[in-house]
Formats: structure tokens, sequence, C-alpha cells
């Protein structure tokens, strides 16, 4: 099992635990089969993106608290030191550079796209914000029926409590960087 897997299961286990669930519950709540849950759990299965998303919006908590592990004082993350998440065939590459935490309410990732790249995210809980600066290539974000183009140097923020899709329409790779913040 890798560090990421790794933690993932043990935090996933922490949480259910620590909120008094059952696998069947946590299922229910996230839409994540039972199966699929328990090989998590036991380092057997390295979630997706979307299904980490499924998961953390399900029982309410941060992407990151997923992904978290414990936090110092100053902290130096070399990228190289982190694992990437990936998805639509390792084309979409999330860091999760400053994880979740509660006295500040956001969570920091750096995300890289390919080409025609594409990412769909469920809804977050309602008052969740993300925050996106695109530092090279360029980005549309498509958030309920509305369409934004988000060139290399330009910014946006939008409440992420409708679904919203990410995609890469240039012909050179994306770089952007993503805060998330958390109202409750």
């Amino acid at each position: 099992m890798d560090a990421m897997s790794s933690m993932i299961s043990a935090n996933l286990k922490r949480i259910r635990k620590e909120k008094k669930l059952s696998l069947d519950a946590v299922a229910e709540m996230t839409g994540v089969s039972k199966s699929m849950l328990g090989q998590i759990e036991r380092g057997e299965s390295s979630p997706t993106v979307a299904t980490l998303w499924k998961i953390a919006t399900g029982l309410h908590i941060s992407f990151t608290a997923l992904l978290e592990g414990e936090a110092e004082e100053t902290n130096f993350i070399p990228r190289e030191d982190l694992q990437a998440l990936l998805s639509d065939e390792g084309r979409f590459r999330l860091y999760p550079f400053f994880p979740y935490d509660d006295s500040k309410r956001f969570e920091m990732l750096s995300i890289e796209m390919e080409p025609g790249c594409r990412s769909e995210s469920v809804p977050h809980e309602e008052g969740t914000e993300e925050y996106v600066l695109v530092f090279e290539g360029a980005l549309k974000l498509t958030v309920g029926e509305n369409e934004y183009l988000i060139q290399a140097g330009d910014g946006i923020r939008y409440g992420a409590s409708k679904p919203h899709v990410y995609e890469n329409p240039g012909n050179v790779p994306s770089k952007l960087c993503m805060v998330i913040y958390y109202k409750k």
C-alpha cells in the first residue's frame, strides 16, 4: 500500500468511527458502495478523485480531511513529496498541498490538466466556495449552466454547491491553484 492510500485508509476509518457510522450508513450517505468503502479502508483500493469527492461530500467533510496527516507549525512541502490524485486517465493531476484545517476552514490544491482533459465535480456543501487562479494555459469552467474561460493570469471565485466541470480547452497543459473555503 502506498503512503497516500494508507493515509486515506486511516482517515476514512477514523472519521467513520468518530461519526459512529457503519459502512452501510456511509455507503448510503455517499453513493459509494459498501464493498468499495471496505476496500478503501483496508488499503486494497486507491480511490479516484471523483470517489473521494463523493465520500467527502456525503460525510460533510473537506476533501483533504481524507488526505491529511499531522499538522506542524511550519510545513515545507516539496512537490515531489506529494502523490498526485489522478483522474481522466492521469491527464488530471491534483496535488493536496495544504489540507483542510478546522481553524482556517480552507484547503489549497495544485492542479495540472493536459490538453482536452475534463474533470467533473459533484456539488459541495451549501456555502462552500472555490477560488481558482490559472498560472499556465487556460481553464474552461462550467458551474451549473454557466461557462467561463479563465486564461493564464486570471482568477475566479464561485459557489461550489452546484455541479462544476473543469476542462482544458487549449493545446498546452494548464496549471492552476485552487483554494476551497468551507463555510461550516
